[in-house]
């Protein structure tokens, strides 16, 4: 109960009230099962009868072992939280990538064009800017004259640089307004907000996790990261249920078990008493029952005859007269 009221101010009271509450009517019902068990059938007949309060103890036993589980494998559930929360983050951002790569496909592609032919362009502006200089100085090569100074040669190569620097210039500012609408595309499909959880993050969302999570988490505990059985902790895990269970059946065995005594032979003689002083007051009921409706029978048919003979005589007397 403290689980289920986890996180209100009122919680350790609630959960002692309906602890309380449960604990009486699990007692009385207890009770009442074991106490009802009639050791006179057969042993068929008791574990027939024993049968609702073992399930019931199986039930309960479940239920109440799950908390204590919860809290005695707390550090390790919280590790597997945080490493969960961690893997759904990191599954968010590539599904959040994946989407955006096909989305805006086409235009990832030209920005990548654009990029290939801008770093293109510096490398062959570079070199041509290099040869230019070997033109004016005169340096003899197989691109330049070897004459020295700003002849024809050298201002077809300054145009030649002018043009692919003023497409460089194009390209440039091209990239940069496609990197400017690929970042609003990225804003707008929540891409740059959403981010790694860091250790603080982490710890904070596995200390509000819920039962659900938790419980989920605990089942994890059972398996290795190849998918394989964790046999230890499974085993550890299901012996402190395995705990609660046999305790919560233990009344029922102990009374199954035990052999018939002067208490168990005093109540079915006291049941057989009421048993036999049931039927007779029945009986003695019926037989009221029935005298009471022969009496009234006997009344309503005297008054009756007394009713016709009365309108007889007074139809009689009347057609006398007349």
């Amino acid at each position: 109960m403290y689980f289920v009221f986890n996180g209100d101010a009122f919680a350790v009271g609630f959960a002692i009230l309906f602890g309380l509450l449960w604990g009486l009517a699990i007692f009385n019902m207890d009770r009442y099962i074991v106490s009802s068990i009639n050791k006179e059938g057969t042993t068929n007949q008791q574990i027939i009868q024993a049968s609702p309060r073992i399930l019931l103890a199986i039930m309960i036993g479940i239920v109440i072992s799950r908390p204590l589980e919860l809290k005695i494998f707390d550090k390790e559930i919280r590790q597997k939280l945080k490493t969960a929360y961690l893997k759904g983050q990191h599954s968010k951002i590539d599904t959040i990538q994946k989407t955006y790569r096909e989305k805006y496909g086409m235009e990832l592609a030209k920005n990548t064009d654009l990029k290939k032919e801008k770093d293109s362009l510096e490398k062959d502006i570079n070199r041509s800017r290099f040869q230019l200089n070997q033109e004016v100085f005169g340096d003899k090569s197989n691109q330049t004259s070897g004459i020295v100074g700003y002849g024809t040669y050298a201002k077809q190569k300054q145009a030649i640089l002018e043009e692919k620097e003023a497409r460089l210039k194009t390209v440039t500012d091209n990239l940069g307004q496609m990197d400017n609408y690929l970042s609003q595309r990225k804003d707008y499909e929540g891409l740059n907000e959403t981010r790694l959880f860091n250790n603080h993050e982490l710890d904070s969302l596995s200390n509000i996790a819920g039962f659900s999570d938790r419980n989920w988490a605990l089942g994890q505990l059972t398996y290795n990261e190849n998918g394989t059985r964790d046999l230890d902790t499974y085993l550890a895990i299901s012996f402190i249920g395995y705990l609660f269970i046999l305790f919560e059946c233990l009344p029922v065995f102990v009374k199954l078990m035990s052999p018939k005594g002067a208490y168990d032979v005093a109540v079915g003689k006291m049941s057989e008493a009421d048993t036999y002083f049931a039927e007779k007051d029945k009986d003695r009921e019926m037989k009221v029952t029935d005298n009471v409706f022969d009496h009234t029978l006997d009344t309503d048919i005297d008054r009756k005859k007394k009713i016709i003979t009365t309108q007889s005589e007074y139809d009689l007397e009347r057609h006398s007269y007349d």
